[in-house]
């Protein structure tokens, strides 16, 4: 018989890739830029073929990417319009990371794992998304600098932690699934609760008319 093909050394490069993978729902830069310098210090291994993530000229670009995706997010509105870009960007960003992480899986495996990864980060992102939103209704767009400094602090430590305790992060990022999932389901299907059941009950109240005057 076969031996199990996921092994110890694979689980932990799935947690560390889920967690740079959610990370990048926040920033989509952000952890691509830690896990290069990570790589680039000696504290991450990368998978066979993505050694580059680590070369100079990639840590450039990616650096000069992060500082221009952090100022375009300070802009009131012009967040708004980036979330349009940012959430396909931020789910392939998060296949990238997680597939330069992931280790010792046979192909099949692996590549669902990735897959896996990319919807993690289109959750993450969809949350941010959802934030913006509820702000800018709220604040008419006042309190969106708040909210993208929240996110870049969010993307910062969820990719330390994805390195350092990646299984933390993973529990994080499940949680942060289920709690997502019950706020839209709550938002989306309330209100068709309410709806029904001002229907059923009538309708609402009608405002009662006064009597009619003849001249």
């Amino acid at each position: 018989m076969d031996s199990f093909p996921v092994t110890a050394n694979a689980l932990l490069g799935i947690a560390v890739g889920f967690g740079l993978a959610s990370a990048a729902g926040f920033r989509v830069f952000v952890p691509l830029l830690a896990a290069a310098i990570a790589a680039k210090s000696g504290v991450l291994t990368l998978s066979p073929g993505f050694e580059w993530i680590a070369t100079t000229p990639a840590l450039a670009a990616l650096g000069t990417a992060t500082i221009l995706e952090v100022g375009a997010y300070s802009v009131p509105w012009l967040d708004q319009l980036l979330d349009l870009v940012a959430t396909p960007a931020a789910m392939l960003a998060g296949m990238l990371a997680a597939a330069s992480v992931v280790v010792d899986l046979p192909p099949v495996l692996k590549w669902s794992a990735v897959l896996l990864a990319g919807g993690a980060a289109g959750v993450t992102q969809g949350a941010t998304v959802f934030t913006r939103f509820k702000s800018t209704t709220l604040t008419g767009g006042v309190g969106n600098p708040v909210v993208s400094t929240l996110e870049l602090v969010s993307a910062v430590v969820t990719s330390v932690l994805a390195i350092f305790l990646p299984i933390v992060t993973l529990v994080a990022v499940l949680l942060l699934f289920v709690f997502f999932t019950r706020r839209v389901h709550g938002v989306l299907f309330g209100r068709k609760a309410a709806r029904d059941a001002a229907v059923a009950s009538g309708g609402p109240p009608k405002v009662p008319r006064g009597p009619n005057r003849r001249g």
